[in-house]
This record gives C-alpha cells, structure tokens and sequence, in this order.
C-alpha cells in the first residue's frame, strides 16, 4: 500500500499481522479530495489498524494525529509506518470503547474503520461523537460494508453526505446545531 497524495505519496505503508482490511487507494483518494486541506486540523484515527489514514492525514497537514488500535500485535508494524512523518502523530493501543472514556480532547476529524464484522457500530459512533471527542464544528466519518444497514438518523447527528465505493461506505455526521 502506498500513501496517495501530500508531502509523503508514493510512501510505502506495511501490513501488521492480524486481521486487516487496508481501504482502497481510490476510496482513500476520494476522502480526502473530499476533505480538502487539512491544515492544523486535529483527525483521530480509531481502529486505525496499518495506520495509513492517519498517515494520509498527516501527509496533507494534519496535527496532531493520533492513531488508535486495540491489537498489541500492530504495534511495531504502525510504529514503522509512522516514523517517517516529522508533524505530530502517535498511536495509542486501546480498545476504542476505553480510549473514549478517557480521552477529554476534541477532535476535527474523528475517522472510525470498526471491522466489518463488529457489532455495536452505532454506539461507538454515538459515543465518539459527543464532546469532548467530536469538535464542535467537527466531521465524524464511518467507513462500512455497502451492504450494512446502520441507522443513519442519530440522535444529535446529521448525515451530511454518503459514499460508496465498490463493497466500501462512507458516512459522513455533523453535530446538529444546537446539539452539546
């Protein structure tokens, strides 16, 4: 895998053992055309697995990003595929259900790429979605399985846009006005 676009293209990404579901390279392309410049705009990157959205996000400017994946086994393999990137990016190890109990920092962007095959999506995504996690003007995406059924209307939530790409589907949520 290869890093798309910004300071770091053509950067090589490993895969770390385990279970992984690297996102395609015209999926990640697309988001983060979408996206736009990322400059000193905070993204947190749960379930990051080999990192490289994380990555994609620092190489367009991005900082701080922090990575968050629960397999201890990754570690060494994300550490690597971090350790060319000189802005500010970390990884915690953590199952995302704990990191967002203690975590007390907004967040830009929170990036969430749960397994496809996790149950409870919905209410990490609620729960990565209040304060302090989610900025107040901040965009929350859920990459899904095209073919899952996710209840898109969300309590404080407002679906702002929805793509697809081949078996791969990005929600994108905004804060409704109004909502803590």
């Amino acid at each position: 895998m290869r890093i798309t676009g910004g300071l770091y293209r053509g950067r090589t990404i490993l895969c770390p053992p385990g279970v992984i579901r690297p996102s395609m390279d015209r999926m990640r392309q697309s988001l983060f055309s979408i996206l736009g410049d990322l400059q000193g705009v905070s993204f947190l990157d749960l379930f990051s697995g080999t990192g490289i959205l994380g990555v994609e996000a620092a190489s367009r400017g991005a900082e701080p990003v922090l990575l968050v994946e629960k397999d201890p086994r990754k570690k060494a393999v994300i550490r690597k595929n971090i350790s060319f990137v000189e802005s500010g990016i970390d990884l915690v190890i953590s199952p995302v259900e704990r990191f967002l109990r203690v975590n007390q920092r907004p967040w830009d962007i929170v990036f969430l790429d749960p397994p496809f095959d996790m149950v409870g999506k919905g209410a990490v995504l609620d729960s990565a979605c209040t304060p302090p996690h989610l900025a107040p003007e901040g965009l929350a995406i859920l990459h899904l399985h095209s073919a899952e059924k996710l209840a898109t209307e969300r309590d404080g939530l407002e679906l702002v846009d929805r793509r697809a790409y081949g078996q791969s589907l990005l929600l994108f949520f905004r804060r409704r006005e109004g909502s803590a």
